[in-house]
């Protein structure tokens, strides 16, 4: 019996692999050179149980796609010694005058504690790379999600019937209008995969997701269903069950520590650090 016809299973979602032989192999990491600066990844929270098991999930997901590198996770705001600031981090680098680290913002695009970040690394001469999107391995996470969560078609080239499949999707960030609108990018690249009206809307502004579940049910939606872009830290847990319950529509997990995002946080330090290695030289 297929999964599709268990009540409740969660959706396969096809995606793609990587291929070993070839020209269309997986390209190999390049060496870091020694001596080369640390990767600091910001997460836009205070430390808590609820950020750190995803934060440390996707630093060892870093760690195993680019071997040799240094990587460390630092937070907004942390009282626990174990778990440092991003301002503590940076300071502690400049004192031992290690190079100064490459920050890579844990988010999916734009948000308020960016400009909190970009400050604290001007004062110690940081690299801040670009958030993660919009990008096509955050629309494929998204669509994994919906599908663990029954409600996407795991492939469009299979006609089966999903009853619990929703018929449009409200992609929800967190970081006022302009996350929403650079979401927008990413909701396309979604919408070519689900083959239904996705529209993006703000968790943090009153009525955003609301409006957008209207509108969706106004051009025929039936089944709409929310979709967050968002990883987890950047955004208060209270804003999702807050707009699962104004809807009243079904939703997704947070994006989490999936294996792409592992991979987006290494290529952007990556392409800091090639940039950084070319000014030297």
């Amino acid at each position: 019996m297929s999964t599709a016809a268990i009540p409740g299973a969660p959706l396969p979602v096809r995606t793609p692999g990587s291929r070993a032989r070839g020209r269309h192999r997986r390209p190999e990491r390049p060496e870091i050179p020694a001596g080369s600066p640390s990767l600091v990844l910001a997460v836009p929270a205070a430390a808590g149980p609820e950020s750190r098991p995803v934060v440390e999930e996707l630093l060892s997901i870093v760690r195993g796609e680019q071997p040799g590198i240094e990587a460390a996770a630092a937070y907004l705001g942390s009282t626990d010694p174990e778990y440092p600031t991003i301002a503590g981090l940076l300071a502690q680098a400049a004192e031992a005058g290690l190079p100064a680290p490459v920050v890579v913002p844990l988010l999916p695009g734009p948000h308020g504690s960016l400009t909190e970040l970009h400050r604290l690394a001007a004062e110690t001469g940081a690299i801040v790379t670009d958030v993660l999107g919009p990008h096509p391995l955050l629309a494929e996470a998204v669509h994994v999600r919906l599908s663990e969560a029954g409600l996407a078609r795991a492939d469009r080239a299979r006609l089966f019937a999903i009853a619990t499949a929703a018929d449009g999707v409200v992609l929800t960030t967190a970081g006022g209008e302009e996350a929403a609108a650079a979401a927008g990018i990413t909701g396309v690249l979604l919408a070519a995969r689900l083959a239904v009206p996705v529209v993006p809307a703000a968790l943090d502004v009153p009525g955003s997701v609301l409006a957008a579940v209207e509108h969706l049910r106004a051009t025929g939606s039936v089944r709409p269903a929310l979709a967050p872009l968002v990883i987890g830290p950047e955004a208060d847990p209270e804003l999702l069950a807050t707009a699962a319950e104004e809807t009243g529509c079904p939703g997704a997990a947070p994006l989490g520590a999936y294996a792409a995002l592992g991979q987006l946080i290494a290529s952007a330090y990556l392409s800091a650090l090639e940039i950084a290695l070319a000014d030297e030289a």
